[in-house]
């Protein structure tokens, strides 16, 4: 497939992963309405396998292949989230994976790579190219690479995050959403543009990665030179997605940008009132709403948030828990 994906995509997707995927259900708190002014759901993909969105999308990839290509194995780039999803995926469909990781990736997500027992290949972000060095792996070994956001399933699968809030019976004025590459926007807008259309869709990215918010400032896609270094390492993707853009240019109300100190204060608040935890790319959407969205847009009064990963190192947990 190398058209746009559509609904009907996203609706194969959840077939495919059905009896896979953890249905995340929604969760709120009082303090945390009463502090924002809003009725705020959350939608803890952190709970999700893997613990992240990501495994959506790997297992739609995988499970979608044939007979042939599993046998040929994957290659992956990742700093640890979309690689922690296809390593589990290619555990439960008995294939081989081989992840591109940068050295500095967190070693909670190295660790949880290995323990699916995927092979790793360390980079340096600042010298090589993770692409370049999966396109010769998968010259070399004839291994299948897996995008973890410019793919037609890839997309499909994280918009089943998409269903299950439609699905629910609460009824969305508003959503937010991490951007990294845009994959998870993207694909929960195919799904709430069909079923929940009055549902305006939001994103949230860390502060000095705002390529989505520049490119919709701009009408085209703009990638950032020499971003600064942040502590959402799930996050940290210079510029939108072409097919990923497609979709969501049309689709974003608007994307709000957050600082490190805002994800560490949102993961607090989460650990305490919500009970789950999040790392730091997990917690824009969260930073986002407590940072003041929607504050002045009384027409808003039930919003939905992306709670997309809790794979966090100890330490950055113990900072966020003493300075947020």
């Amino acid at each position: 497939m190398n058209r746009l994906p559509t609904y009907h995509d996203v609706v194969m997707a959840a077939d495919r992963l059905a009896g896979h995927a953890v249905v995340t259900p929604l969760i709120r708190s009082d303090v945390i309405d009463t502090k924002v002014g809003k009725q705020v759901w959350f939608k803890p993909e952190c709970n999700q396998k893997v613990g992240a969105f990501k495994y959506r999308g790997a297992f739609n990839r995988l499970s979608a292949m044939s007979e042939a290509e599993r046998a040929c194995g994957v290659v992956a780039y990742s700093s640890g989230n979309h690689a922690q999803g296809v390593s589990r995926a290619a555990k439960e469909l008995g294939m081989s994976a081989l992840i591109v990781m940068p050295s500095d990736a967190p070693a909670v997500k190295v660790r949880g790579v290995l323990a699916d027992g995927a092979e790793i290949v360390v980079y340096d972000r600042l010298t090589e190219s993770r692409e370049d060095m999966a396109d010769d792996i998968a010259a070399r070994d004839g291994r299948i690479i897996v995008p973890s956001f410019d793919d037609p399933y890839i997309i499909a699968g994280q918009g089943t995050v998409g269903l299950e809030i439609a699905g629910s019976d609460v009824d969305f004025d508003a959503l937010i959403t991490c951007m990294g590459g845009g994959g998870l926007c993207a694909g929960i807008s195919l799904a709430m543009g069909e079923l929940s259309p009055r549902t305006k869709i939001y994103g949230a990215e860390p502060a000095g990665y705002n390529d989505h918010q520049k490119s919709l400032e701009a009408g085209m896609r703009v990638g950032l030179k020499n971003p600064p270094p942040t502590l959402c390492d799930a996050l940290m993707t210079p510029a939108p997605g072409k097919m990923t853009w497609a979709i969501n240019k049309d689709r974003l109300s608007g994307v709000y940008e957050v600082t490190d100190a805002q994800c560490l204060s949102a993961m607090k608040l989460a650990h305490e009132h919500l009970g789950v935890t999040l790392e730091p790319g997990g917690a824009v959407a969260m930073a986002a709403m407590l940072d003041g969205a929607f504050s002045d847009d009384d027409s808003i009064k039930t919003v939905c948030i992306i709670l997309s990963g809790g794979n966090v190192d100890p330490s950055v947990l113990e900072r966020a828990l003493s300075e947020g």
